[in-house]
């Protein structure tokens, strides 16, 4: 991947001549390191917890935070963002190795760890192959982490209850709701206190306890939804599936909802609620075979000019649904 440095690694032996060119330690560590690259797609919400933040809680949690980690391809907004979760698995400062080489610096280490494990072939997830770790541990980390007081979804028991709390994510550019505050008004109606936010507009902190507040969420398919990592166990996960996505829907959000005590809901949208529908006509390929397209095209037509305007009546079932879910 372009986005993330190569670094090679070399075996000495004490005894051999390649040891007599080692350079001298300009610092020496005594706790263990976990060596790892905040690169490649990390800036994606939904990417920098698959990619890293998951496989980063495996690598280093077994340490009790007596590790250092070490990090290549630094993004100061990006460690900026991930700060609160890197200070709940490591007590010591992070290692910039890219400025250190820049200064000269040699930095030796009696353990190091090298690369992150544990996702496997899990997206959102923790592979059973890697580790005995699951995203239960890893929702509580969260939790600690972020000082999260809410564990469950409320539970609809008796009428006079608060109302349950649920977020519409709305997003900006494609894939976004055309009438979310119709949606709102809908869902109020039903019984819901409802709330409409833009992620992208959020610190993680902010995120983090936006999320674990409510008890529904509702979203179109998209990196926004990746915050259901924070929700209350038990909490209902809405996902508005636009036309074509089904696989990555499933695979993304539906799958990872299991390991992470949550229900699922999704809404699959027809094509008359797609904006395609204005530019496309019925019968076009765009609407009956859309796996014809190669994937540069696919992805522009479907994930990069697609917005949702949704059938109120047909979606209405959906939130009902998950309504009787919390009374369960």
């Amino acid at each position: 991947m372009a986005l993330v440095s190569e670094w090679s690694v070399k075996m000495v032996s004490p005894a051999g001549n390649d040891h007599q060119h080692l350079p001298n330690c300009t610092q020496v560590h005594d706790p263990p390191g976990v060596f790892f690259s905040l690169g490649g797609y990390s800036g994606n919400h939904y990417h920098g917890f698959a990619d890293v933040l998951i496989p980063l809680f495996v690598t280093s949690r077994p340490f009790d935070r007596q590790v250092e980690l070490l990090v290549i391809d630094t993004q100061p907004w990006m460690v900026n963002k991930v700060k609160t979760i890197m200070q709940a698995l490591s007590r010591y400062d992070e290692v910039d190795i890219d400025r250190s080489k820049q200064d000269g610096k040699i930095h030796c280490f009696s353990r190091l760890v090298i690369g992150l494990k544990g996702r496997g072939r899990k997206e959102l997830g923790i592979s059973p192959l890697e580790t005995d770790y699951t995203m239960k541990d890893f929702r509580q980390f969260l939790r600690s982490s972020y000082s999260l007081r809410k564990t469950r979804a409320i539970k609809l028991k008796n009428p006079m209850m608060n109302n349950p709390q649920l977020i519409i994510i709305s997003r900006k550019g494609s894939r976004a709701f055309t009438n979310v505050n119709e949606i709102a008004g809908m869902a109020t109606k039903l019984g819901y206190y409802v709330k409409v936010v833009e992620p992208d507009d959020k610190t993680m902190s902010e995120s983090a306890e936006m999320m674990n507040s409510c008890d529904v969420v509702v979203g179109v398919h998209g990196a926004g939804l990746t915050n259901m990592v924070f929700l209350p166990d038990n909490a209902v996960v809405v996902q508005v599936i636009p036309l074509a996505l089904d696989w990555s829907a499933k695979i993304y959000y539906e799958e990872p909802t299991k390991e992470m005590n949550l229900r699922y809901l999704q809404y699959k949208i027809k094509k008359e609620e797609s904006s395609l529908i204005g530019r496309y006509s019925p019968d076009h390929v765009v609407f009956t075979t859309p796996w014809s397209f190669k994937w540069e095209e696919f992805r522009s037509i479907y994930m990069q000019n697609q917005n949702v305007t949704v059938d109120l009546r047909r979606f209405r079932p959906t939130l009902v649904k998950a309504l009787e879910l919390l009374h369960d």
